[in-house]
């Protein structure tokens, strides 16, 4: 639902989300746990391919590892069902598996189920490092899109520098598997994939989150409220006014 236009002399409203706020990593933190989806929702992101990784090192059986993989997510997204709750996490772990699922019993290579990933870590340090070098970082998308406004946050500088850091602390994760995770994957290595897709994956992921918080838990850096145009400020009691 739109906000309502305040009257020409009254500089906008704050956002809800900066309403509650008195700092820019307040503001961050509260969006990155929405997007996150809590707890819960990090942990159910992970489950699906931790099962199938361990189960592959253990086993070498690929038909199970997917089935303990599938079956596993499937019923993660019963119980968020029956909650009544989104299963947006669940489904998208669901997907990922699916797709290497996919590559691996088309090509019968077992290492071919982590080349999604390496593809996809690839394409998204790519698609990082692309927005930080043009003044856009990602992450500021992230918080725009949630606060409902994909724009504003580009007005403060104080707002993109801290984007810029916490999309270079996303790029690292994926940047570090695509060099350690392909090569494996070009010496059919499936075992050390395994390996590296479980201490790589979530740990490294927690990891760099961690220092997202830390960078968030360390800076008080004061919002910024925007600035009415200068045609729109009532001139003050007393003062000249300009020529004609």
């Amino acid at each position: 639902m739109p906000e309502p236009t305040p009257p020409v002399p009254t500089p906008p409203p704050a956002s809800s989300a900066e309403q509650q706020v008195a700092t820019v990593e307040q503001l961050v933190r509260t969006q990155l746990a929405k997007a996150l989806g809590g707890r819960r929702g990090i942990v159910e992101s992970a489950v699906p391919t931790i099962a199938f990784t361990v189960s592959w090192v253990v086993t070498k059986d690929l038909r199970d590892s997917l089935i303990i993989s599938i079956g596993l997510t499937a019923l993660l997204l019963v119980v968020r069902i029956a909650q009544r709750s989104t299963p947006q996490f669940v489904l998208n772990a669901l997907f990922g598996i699916g797709i290497g699922a996919l590559f691996a019993s088309r090509s019968g290579n077992a290492e071919d189920v982590f080349l999604p990933g390496i593809l996809y870590n690839g394409a998204y340090a790519v698609a990082l490092i692309a927005s930080i070098l043009v003044g856009r970082p990602l992450v500021g998308y992230l918080i725009g899109s949630l606060s409902g406004d994909l724009a504003d946050w580009r007005h403060d500088p104080l707002l993109v520098r801290l984007c810029t850091r916490l999309t270079w602390l996303l790029a690292v994760p994926c940047i570090v598997r695509v060099i350690i995770q392909y090569p494996l994957w070009a010496a059919a290595e499936t075992e050390w994939l395994g390996a590296s897709k479980v201490v790589l994956g979530w740990p490294l992921q927690v990891a760099a989150l961690f220092a997202m918080a830390w960078v968030l838990g360390r800076n008080a850096t004061p919002m910024q409220q925007p600035s009415p145009p200068a045609s729109d400020v009532d001139e003050a009691p007393g003062t000249v006014p300009p020529p004609g």
